[in-house]
């Protein structure tokens, strides 16, 4: 790797932050709890951070990612953590890897901003809104994540990806009219699950459908979700879960949150952590993927309410 793509001097806690995707305060609790890391201070006391150290904590949070506990992988070594995340993502070099989605790795990883933007803005308007959200992005994020697990894609190259297929969901969202009709849906996350994209493709999924979608964006505290779902006559709250978040906080949150929303309301929970639920949920619909979207908006609307499942 060059100078580019890794740091090779002591970063402190906001460089590590940004460098790793993983929150200032979760690296203070990982240091108290588990005693890595094990910073160095400054000459101002400030904690500083070994490249070591980057490189563990990125190949946890790599881990994490795809639904791995921070408490079981962060005793390993790199070599470890590294071999563990090669594991799991299955190789899609040279011919396995669908053409499209090696041209926009190399794309990424040749920083090329505009060229991404322009492939993206063409595939969309040659599929329409939807298909392009479940034939091109759904595929396009897996090989953006297995990209990253092995180590192939850096913070930075990530979050180009994102933000430009975010421009593209938003302008194409912002080019239907805005519904004022029924059903209206409150979309985002529970505190602490920080993935937003989530929720801009599931509101490019409903949007074609007649939905009005009220997006609060990620991490939104429980009362405040209530508030907001009773302040705009919320129909349905939809929430959306990436594979790492924990199964036991999300049941809880929402079984919590389900009693303090008015009983007409339907309790959406979809993305990825929705599969490893095991038990049946009162009053929550969970739904694993965005194809699975249409036949729950469909139930709502012939029965005013989906029935739980």
């Amino acid at each position: 790797m060059t100078a580019v793509d890794r740091p090779t001097v002591a970063l402190n806690i906001s460089a590590v932050e940004r460098e790793t995707g993983l929150s200032k305060d979760v690296l203070r609790m990982w240091e108290r709890r588990y005693g890595f890391p094990k910073p160095g201070r400054d000459d101002n006391g400030e904690r500083e951070y070994s490249p070591a150290d980057i490189g563990k904590l990125r190949a946890v949070k790599r881990l994490m990612d795809v639904g791995l506990r921070p408490g079981k992988i962060i005793v390993l070594s790199l070599a470890e953590l590294n071999a563990m995340a090669d594991a799991r993502a299955k190789p899609r070099d040279g011919e396995s890897a669908p053409v499209l989605e090696r041209d926009v790795l190399a794309i990424v990883q040749s920083h090329d901003a505009g060229s991404l933007q322009h492939m993206l803005a063409n595939l969309l308007m040659r599929q329409g809104l939807q298909r392009f959200v479940l034939d091109t992005v759904t595929p396009l994020n897996r090989t953006i994540g297995d990209a990253w697990m092995r180590g192939q894609l850096q913070v930075f190259e990530e979050h180009l990806y994102t933000e430009q297929l975010q421009i593209a969901l938003r302008t194409a969202i912002n080019a239907f009219r805005r519904q004022t009709g029924v059903p209206r849906i409150l979309l985002t996350t529970f505190p602490t699950e920080q993935h937003s994209l989530g929720l801009l493709m599931v509101e490019a999924m409903l949007v074609p459908e007649g939905v009005e979608c009220l997006s609060l964006g990620p991490q939104t505290p429980l009362e405040d979700i209530r508030r907001a779902a009773v302040a705009h006559k919320i129909h349905i709250v939809a929430l959306s879960f990436s594979a790492a978040f924990p199964v036991r906080q999300a049941t809880d949150g929402l079984a919590t949150l389900r009693k303090v929303l008015p009983p007409q309301m339907a309790l959406w929970a979809g993305g990825e952590m929705t599969r490893r639920v095991r038990r049946t949920m009162s009053g929550v619909i969970l739904i694993p993927d965005l194809a699975s979207l249409a036949g729950a908006l469909r139930s709502w609307r012939a029965h005013g309410v989906v029935q739980s499942t």
